[in-house]
């Protein structure tokens, strides 16, 4: 499965936003290095087409899509040379698949800053200079061993002192190593380095209802923070960590009402849901689905998975004694009515190995 750090400075609003994501209590008291050890949250991905399917097919359970959340302590300036609990950190969030990196857009005399003063673009700076920082210790040792041993003819050492002697050249100036391209060969030089700048960046904004939010009273803070993300073409989501964990508190059936009444979106298109959503998409996953009276179930896959590929989520021998897959788009299925009515006007295909799964396909698999 694979997992999102939730990383930040400290009362930013991290545990806050992992209880209303994972519906788990875990402390967030108002003081910097509150959760030592991380915590792990599984949650599943909504996609209100796991209902319908589940419906269509009367099953006795649903099974969503999941994704791991993973509650990282706040993370200090000097993290990368020890300072605060930062080689802890580290060690963290190099075990996650991507980072949401929270940013806090809110002013409140009783929330201490640990900077002083709220400023959310110089803490994404501070933050990703840390994590450049760590990235530039791992690629300096890799390269004085590879300069060693390509003194001696060795030409896969070669490429990694050619490699790293680029990634020293860009971290130095700041960079994130995922704003570099790379050849084939390249990257997997680079995917032994297991840097944590080459992991895919999620912004997490977080306002706060009944506070100064900069979104909403414009002094530039906000602005800029904007213009840097754009620059990027960051993926980003804002969201009041506050009002989600309230909600998370309530019975699902009284969530939207609840919503309504603060001027909200219904369902999961903002907040907590969009956060999800977005998580998974950073991820570059999809999912197909199996149903059936017993189970309907979402399941995650890399985008651009071959049919023998997807179906190793279920279990290994899917793959290896894969003979076909009988596919149906959730579209075409549900507006038909029945599988017999999809079958007769032929919208179930017959799929073999070189088959690329689509996002929202209905497969049985045949083995």
């Amino acid at each position: 499965m694979l997992s999102i750090g939730i990383v930040g400075l400290p009362n930013v609003g991290k545990s806050t936003l992992f209880n209303a994501i994972t519906e788990k209590s875990v402390p967030a008291e108002n003081y910097p290095f509150c959760t030592i050890d991380p915590s792990v949250g599984v949650v599943g991905v909504p996609d209100e087409r796991l209902a319908n399917l589940s419906a269509f097919s009367e099953s006795a359970n649903s099974i969503p899509a999941a994704i791991e959340f993973v509650d990282i302590a706040g993370l200090v300036k000097g993290a990368s040379e020890g300072e605060g609990l930062g080689n802890q950190f580290l060690s963290h969030i190099r075990e996650v698949d991507a980072i949401a990196m929270m940013v806090r857009l809110f002013e409140d005399a009783n929330i201490h800053h640990v900077h002083g003063t709220v400023d959310p673009l110089e803490d994404v700076k501070v933050i990703t200079l840390e994590l450049v920082f760590a990235d530039v210790e791992t690629v300096a040792k890799r390269l004085a061993k590879a300069g060693r041993e390509a003194k001696s003819g060795d030409k896969k050492a070669a490429t990694e002192e050619r490699v790293c002697g680029r990634l020293m050249a860009h971290l130095g100036e700041g960079k994130l190593a995922n704003e570099m391209s790379f050849t084939e060969e390249e990257e997997e030089v680079v995917r032994g380095l297991h840097l944590l700048t080459m992991k895919p960046f999620l912004y997490v904004l977080n306002k706060k209802t009944g506070a100064h939010n900069l979104d909403e009273y414009p002094d530039g803070r906000y602005e800029r923070l904007v213009s840097y993300l754009d620059t990027k073409d960051a993926v980003r989501v804002v969201v009041d960590a506050g009002i989600e964990h309230e909600l998370s508190q309530l019975p699902k059936n009284e969530r939207d009402e609840y919503r309504t009444e603060l001027g909200l979106p219904a369902g999961d298109v903002s907040g907590i849901g969009a956060l999800i959503k977005k998580s998974f998409e950073l991820l570059d996953l999809i999912v197909y689905f199996t149903t059936g009276a017993d189970e309907t179930r979402a399941w995650p896959i890399p985008r651009n998975s071959t049919a023998p590929r997807a179906g190793r989520a279920i279990h290994g021998d899917f793959e290896e004694k894969f003979i076909r897959a009988e596919v149906v788009v959730y579209d075409d299925l549900m507006a038909s009515g029945s599988y017999v009515i999809a079958r007769e006007k032929g919208l179930v295909r017959t799929e073999g190995k070189e088959y690329v799964v689509k996002d929202g396909d209905v497969i049985e698999f045949r083995i």
